[in-house]
Formats: structure tokens, sequence, C-alpha cells
């Protein structure tokens, strides 16, 4: 009972933390914590009783996942390392350039192996088929349980996903550090919702129980791949070697972009590294720039990885140019109110007096993707809005858009409360000044910042109308109420399947490796029905909070 007290004024104590916006009122942020801190607080007094009869209810109740299995053709001794070895390379020389020792392990690469998948009663749903698989990743490669990417010899449909399209290409997500494992999932899920109301596409998923080479390997969340597809994002595809430029460019706002090689990234401009006016939805208008100002900045450059395949320099160039310049034409319309638009060969860029400043952004830009994209992650606070995982295209062959478009959205596990980000659910978030994913005190290499493409128009007043009545869409709709709905039904209905993954791993309670990237109510769960009713408290607060600034 000592450590169960001592828990539980823990997580009381976050009852005096005040959410991630200036300018809300403190009291009613105060209020909305402490409710969180003292809800969670008696799940965990419910959670001791419940841990003493896991062993009880995993007899009591069978898996209910399909079983995914990895079987490797190598019957080397030490043929598991690629699951268990690798990290990525970025990941490993960083983290060799802090620890003194270190040895880099290997980088990620393909075994050739053979992937089964059968349902809870052993009815084969995909047979034996041939397949590459590899860890997939950044800091996730660091983790004993390492997320995985599975690359079929020929395309196969699993579990219906993505309206049973087929693919080669499959991931599958650990969900290492996000106890209630439902982040993700509940995340796509809202996602495909508004997304698809437009065309645009989110990643559908659905969690297994991985097998390798007959060794039980916990649950996964088997995803879409993020890449050009008809029935993923839908943009030309060049033929092997094409080197013109009319093809489409689908792209990611990245961090690690300095990692790739030269053809497959370039630097953003942000029109000069001009200061942009985060939105706090308050009087208050704190002012940002997205890049490094000189050397002593401790900002980090973010750009442009290039993911679809492109051929040439010329491709590159283009393509940087226009996202450049776009960007400046956005830029141009919201703060200086001025419309520009490109040449015929979009080379360049002229001011023009005979359309409106929304007329020159509608003409480059999806505005309606932006918008469902702000609604999105706006809607889940993740730490690593600023750095990566967010996504664009534009498509410069036979029918395209020419637009850039704004989708595919991804990587949530450190959202919805799991950092300490809108720990409240209160204030806006994606739209105003962020602290970088280390997430201490700015000093010692740390830093503010913001995400150019979700704050450059957030203060437009036409935008944040399209915004509102998106929203009052979705919420009408019951988007979120069936979000919620989700994450009640998983967390009942997977009870003994996530049980036996927590048995294999012991990650919620042995969680040295990422511990202090939690926020203190995420890290103070003990189960994953614990976390799964944080995630849900919190998923609550952030929808009611946005839909008292947004509902028309």
């Amino acid at each position: 009972m000592k450590k169960l007290s001592f828990v539980l004024a823990f997580i009381l104590s976050t009852a005096m933390l005040t959410g991630c916006s200036s300018g809300t009122n403190s009291n009613s942020d105060q209020t909305t914590s402490a409710s969180l801190a003292t809800d969670l607080a008696e799940n965990m007094t419910a959670g001791s009783s419940a841990n003493k009869t896991t062993e009880a209810v995993q007899e009591k109740t069978e898996t209910v996942l399909p079983v995914l299995s990895i079987e490797t053709k190598s019957t080397d001794p030490s043929v598991m390392d690629f699951v268990n070895e690798p990290v990525a390379r970025h990941v490993a020389e960083s983290i060799a350039s802090w620890t003194p020792g270190y040895t880099i392990p290997p980088e990620p690469y393909y075994e050739e192996c053979t992937v089964t998948l059968k349902d809870s009663n052993g009815t084969t749903l995909l047979s034996p088929s041939n397949a590459k698989v590899k860890v997939r990743g950044n800091w996730t490669t660091v983790y004993p349980k390492k997320p995985l990417r599975i690359k079929f010899e020929e395309k196969q449909s699993l579990l219906e996903l993505n309206d049973s399209a087929e693919q080669k290409n499959w991931l599958l997500l650990a969900e290492y550090k996000d106890a209630s494992m439902l982040r993700n999932k509940a995340s796509l899920y809202a996602a495909r919702e508004i997304l698809s109301e437009d065309g645009l596409f989110a990643a559908d998923s659905e969690f297994v129980q991985v097998e390798i080479n007959g060794e039980y390997y916990g649950v996964y969340l088997l995803a879409d791949m993020q890449q050009v597809s008809k029935s993923r994002v839908d943009i030309t595809e060049p033929e092997k070697d094409y080197a013109g430029t009319d093809i489409g460019y689908f792209l990611e706002f990245d961090g690690y972009y300095i990692n790739e090689d030269e053809l497959y990234g370039f630097p953003l401009d942000l029109a000069g590294n001009a200061a942009l006016t985060a939105y706090t939805g308050t009087d208050e208008k704190p002012t940002m720039q997205a890049l490094p100002v000189d050397d002593r900045d401790p900002k980090k450059p973010v750009g442009i990885t290039i993911k679809s395949d492109i051929y040439s320099k010329e491709q590159h160039d283009f393509i940087a140019n226009f996202v450049n310049k776009t960007y400046t034409i956005m830029y141009e319309a919201a703060y200086n109110n001025k419309a520009y638009i490109f040449d015929e060969s979009y080379t360049d860029i002229s001011e023009t007096t005979e359309i409106t400043p929304r007329q020159a952004i509608e003409k480059v830009v999806d505005v309606q993707s932006l918008a469902d994209m702000y609604i999105i992650s706006e809607l889940t606070c993740d730490a690593d809005i600023y750095w990566s995982s967010f996504f664009m295209d534009v498509d410069f062959g036979e029918g395209g858009s020419k637009k850039l478009t704004f989708e595919a959205p991804w990587d949530f596990d450190s959202g919805l409360g799991n950092k300490d980000r809108c720990i409240d659910g209160q204030g806006f978030y994606a739209s105003n000044i962020v602290p970088d994913v280390n997430g201490g005190p700015v000093g010692n290499g740390e830093y503010n910042t913001v995400n150019p493409w979700l704050v450059v128009l957030a203060n437009t007043d036409w935008y944040q109308d399209i915004v509102r009545k998106t929203w009052s869409k979705a919420y009408d709709g019951g988007v979120f109420e069936r979000t919620f709905k989700l994450i009640e039904n998983d967390k009942t209905k997977l009870e003994a399947d996530f049980i036996k993954n927590y048995k294999k791993w012991n990650n919620i309670i042995d969680n040295g490796d990422f511990a202090d990237e939690l926020s203190d109510p995420a890290r103070s769960c003990m189960n994953e029905a614990q976390a799964a009713d944080f995630l849900l408290k919190w998923l609550r607060s952030r929808v009611d909070f946005l839909n008292s600034q947004w509902h028309e």
C-alpha cells in the first residue's frame, strides 16, 4: 500500500499543471487537470486490484487477435539479429556522440522470410507468402520491441485494410512507449474519417499478434505505409529513369532531411525565414522564426525529404523551387495582403492585382487539405509536430492538380497526453509556439519553434472559417464519438491480448528507456487499461476544448 499511496500522491500533484497555451483561463485549466488527475487516481486504486487478478483474466479470456507469423528462410543461429539488433544509423551516430564506448549496431537490413496470417481460430487468411522484413523507424529502433516493415514479393490485401487494397509494403508498429497502444490507431481512425471526406489519404490500421520463427513478439499495429500508390497517396508515379518534372512528388517536412541522399532532400527558405505570428486564440500574438537565425540559435534546421521516386537533379530542383515559392505566396498573402502567382513554367513568381491574396493561395495550395491536417494536428498535440512526419504532395502529372496538398498524417505515439503537451487538453498547440521534442526548459540546446505550414495561415479569418466549418461537420457527424468508442471497445475486447503483450515486454513497468519522455499521468499508469482510460479522458477534454472554440 505504501507504493500505491506514493503513486496516488504523485498523480494528484499533476493537478497543478496548466497546459501548453498562454492566455487560457488558469482556473479552468487547473480544474480540468485536477479532474484528469483525480479520475486517473481512482483508476489506479481499482487497478491495484486488477493487477492481482491479471493471471486469472488471462486464464479465463482467450486472445482474439489474428496471428501474423514471420518465418526466416535462413536457419543461421544468428538470424534473429535482423529484428533484435538494428538501430537507424543516424540515431546510432547521435547516441555515439554523447555515449563514450558506445558500439554502433548494424543499421536495419532486409531478411528473406515468408509471412502467414491466421485468425484467432487458426483459419488461414494469408497463405505463406514470400517477403522481405526489416526494422524501420527512427528513435523507435532503439527499443527492444522494434517496428517492422514487410515488403511482399507480390501485392497482398491484409485484414481488408484500406478497402482491401493490395500492396507490397506494410508496416508493423510496436507501440512500445504508448502504454495504451491506442494512440496511433485512434488518431489514424479519426484522421481517416476527416480526410476521406475530401478524397485524401490516411493510413488504415488494425492490431495483430506477431510471431517470428515461432517466438511470440507481442501485439503490433498493422498499418498502411506512407507511399505513392493508387490506394494510398494517389499521384503520378514516373517510369524508372524518367527525368521530366511532370510527375507527382510526395514530401515530408522533416528534420532528418540532412541524412538523405542529396537528390532526396532540400532545405526550406520559408520566405527568408520571416517571422510568424503564433495563433493562441487570445489577444496574445507571440512571434517566432521557424529556422535558426544565426549560429548561436539552438534551433535545428528543418527541410523537406522527397519520399517518392525521382531520377534527376532537374526534378529535385523543380520541386524545391516550387515548395519554397509556394510558401512565399502563402506568407505574402497572409502577412502582407499581396497576391503572387507563378509563371507558366512554375519557375518564378510575381505580384499581381488581378486576383485576391486568398485566390493566389488557392491557385497553388489545396487549402481544405491544410485545414483537415491542422484539425488533426491540433486534436492530437503531437510533440513531433515541428520536426517530422508531416506530409504533403503535389502532382504535376497529366490531370494533376498542381496544388500543394496535405495528407497522410502519421506518428502519434508521443501525442494525446503521452508527452507533456496540452496535458489538460486545453489551449491551441499546433498553430502555436511549441517546445522541441526533448521537452525540457529552453537552454542547454533545447528550444522553442513552430511548424510553419500550420502557422502561416492560422491568423487569417477566411482560413479559420474553413477550419470551423470542417470541425463542425466532423463533430456533428459523430467522428469523435466513434473514436472514443474505438478506444473503449479495444480496451475491453483486447484485454487478454494486451496482458499477453505486456507479459512479454513488461515495458509499462520496466520503462527506463523512455520514462523521461512521458507526462506525469502517462508515466503513472500501471497497466494498459489505466493507460487507455487516461487517453480517453484526455481526448474527451481535448475535443471539448476545440469544440468550444470551433463549433459553428
